[in-house]
């Protein structure tokens, strides 16, 4: 059987639900044991129980399924974990409810032959009866199959958009450094250009003042030579 209940490790409808198949388990359990034990119309009405208990089982699974999706992630490995245990269970459950329903001698009693076309004509209705129930079980069994694997992949959608989500912040907020860096980068650019005016101009100014200064010194000597 699967793992006892952890209600820390899941949401509360999950636990509600897990609560609720322990149930069902325990009495498809005792039906299934019952069953062996019985013969003609008791066995038939016990096997008709007992698929009724393992179809709730089913929708409990799926309900359980879907609601595990809302599970936080830190907790869905236990939560899988145990998912998994009772999905095992109601396989398990399954198989032995089909060996126990393909056993026709016990369904149907000393009527049972192998041969049918020995004239026993209701033995032949309830065998086509019982193929056709086998192959509405295989069709259902495609279907949950369908199911599950449509709702993994939803899963798998929903968290490659919430990967795509947050690379998406990723890329803006780096964007946003960047352009953030180009005005560094400008306001930069603006003070280098701004220094080199201004060491032109001082250079100019320099040359000026020397030029100023040797014109007064030719001037100061040749007035002293005149």
């Amino acid at each position: 059987m699967a793992n006892p209940l952890d209600t820390d490790a899941g949401s509360e409808l999950f636990s509600n639900y897990e609560a609720e198949l322990k149930l069902v388990q325990a009495d498809l359990s005792q039906k299934l044991d019952q069953i062996p034990d019985l013969q003609g119309e008791p066995r038939k009405a016990a096997i008709s129980q007992a698929e009724r208990a393992l179809e709730e089982a089913r929708e409990l699974l799926d309900s359980m399924r879907l609601e595990k999706q809302n599970i936080p992630q830190a907790n869905k490995v236990k939560v899988n974990q145990r998912f998994r245990n009772y999905e095992s269970d109601v396989d398990a459950a399954k198989r032995k409810l089909g060996g126990l329903r393909d056993d026709r001698q016990a369904l149907f009693g000393r009527r049972y032959k192998d041969d049918p076309s020995s004239g026993d004509q209701q033995l032949e209705q309830r065998q086509q009866l019982l193929s056709g129930t086998d192959r509405l079980e295989r069709s259902s069994g495609r279907l949950r199959e369908s199911q599950r694997v449509a709702l993994e992949t939803e899963d798998i959608g929903r968290n490659t958009l919430a990967d795509l989500g947050r690379q998406r912040e990723t890329i803006e907020h780096t964007r946003g450094t960047l352009l953030e860096s180009e005005g560094y980068t400008d306001r930069s650019n603006k003070t280098l250009k701004g220094m080199a005016r201004r060491m032109a101009t001082n250079k100019i100014i320099t040359i000026a003042i020397i030029t100023v200064l040797i014109v007064l010194i030719v001037a100061v000597i040749v007035s002293k030579f005149r």
